[in-house]
């Protein structure tokens, strides 16, 4: 393996002139928390930083949904009185308009056969966690290690070679957590449709890169577990104006989530690159790259993955 691809990674590093085997995963249940770090005083020092950046993202946040309910409720008494005048209350954007006039939430239409059957597809997929000891998902791990490495030996369950491709240990199974099975499905997806977008961000190809960067696999399923919260499609009918933009994903590609997860690994890349971040930065660019997909699936005339404008990104 090239010295570019060997860059230091997290698993055999230091930090604060300290050594140590590897750092450990972040609880992917709390995104706010660090994805990595061990040294008690360092991260100590970190996470008091992070406490006081979140608090003043907090109230600048409250501030700013202040404004948007107050301007919300407005424009919701001037949206019911017009449905009710030109469409009537029964029309599909008379729901719309006249839907609850709490900030980010909708009434969502009702589903189409095609709809409802995917998406129910997607949440049993959501629904499986990822079990080390069922052959199927050994596979998947082996597919997975083919699809990055095919020109290496596949090493056993258990192997510290699994830290170069961005597990915490040598057991890639203890990392999954709260990304389950589909965090899996997701990055072999992206080796097999993406091959060279793939390759690039598995061995940090592209840009000037930090002498910490954060570790590849790991990143692919805080991903997809951001992007799962970002959807709000874990169970019943997103409500989010996000989530309802992807249920006409799903009426055009049956693959939605899986495309959408390789746009969001290759844009949340590009803002780690554009802020020069170190890997005690990573939610601040998880954040910032769940802003911008967020934003784009709120532009009109975009009907699948492929219009978002990050999928250009993906060429």
């Amino acid at each position: 393996m090239t010295s570019r691809t060997m860059r230091r990674r997290l698993h055999h590093g230091d930090v604060d002139g300290k050594k140590r085997e590897h750092l450990v995963a972040a609880d992917l249940d709390d995104l706010n928390e660090p994805l990595l770090g061990n040294n008690d005083e360092y991260r100590a020092k970190q996470l008091e930083v992070q406490r006081l950046e979140d608090i003043l993202y907090d109230e600048k946040r409250k501030e700013s949904l202040h404004w948007t309910f107050l301007f919300s409720h407005i424009i919701s008494e001037w949206a019911q009185w017009l449905a009710k005048l030109i469409l009537g209350s029964g029309s599909f954007i008379a729901r719309i308009l006249m839907s609850p006039s709490t900030p980010g939430n909708f009434l969502p239409p009702p589903l189409t056969p095609l709809q409802e059957a995917r998406l129910g597809t997607l949440q049993k997929r959501l629904e499986v966690p990822f079990d080390g000891s069922c052959l199927e998902h050994q596979d998947a791990l082996r597919e997975l290690w083919r699809s990055a490495y095919p020109n290496r030996e596949l090493p056993g369950l258990k192997s510290e070679l699994w830290k170069e491709m961005g597990w915490q240990g040598n057991d890639p199974s203890t990392d999954f957590r709260g990304g389950g099975f589909i965090s899996l499905q997701n990055l072999i997806f992206f080796a097999h449709t993406y091959p060279e977008a793939f390759q690039n961000l598995l061995n940090k190809k592209d840009g000037s890169r930090a002498e910490w960067e954060y570790p590849f696999a790991v990143a692919g399923i805080n991903i997809s577990f951001m992007l799962v919260q970002m959807l709000d499609i874990q169970s019943g009918l997103p409500t989010s104006l996000s989530g309802m933009r992807f249920l006409q994903f799903l009426s055009n590609d049956e693959s939605a989530f899986d495309e959408l997860f390789c746009v969001a690994f290759k844009l949340l890349d590009v803002h780690w690159l554009a802020r020069r971040a170190s890997y005690m930065e990573f939610n601040e660019v998880m954040k910032s790259t769940r802003v911008q997909l967020e934003r784009e699936l709120a532009i009109e005339d975009v009907t699948c993955v492929k219009d978002l404008p990050a999928y250009n990104l993906l060429r």
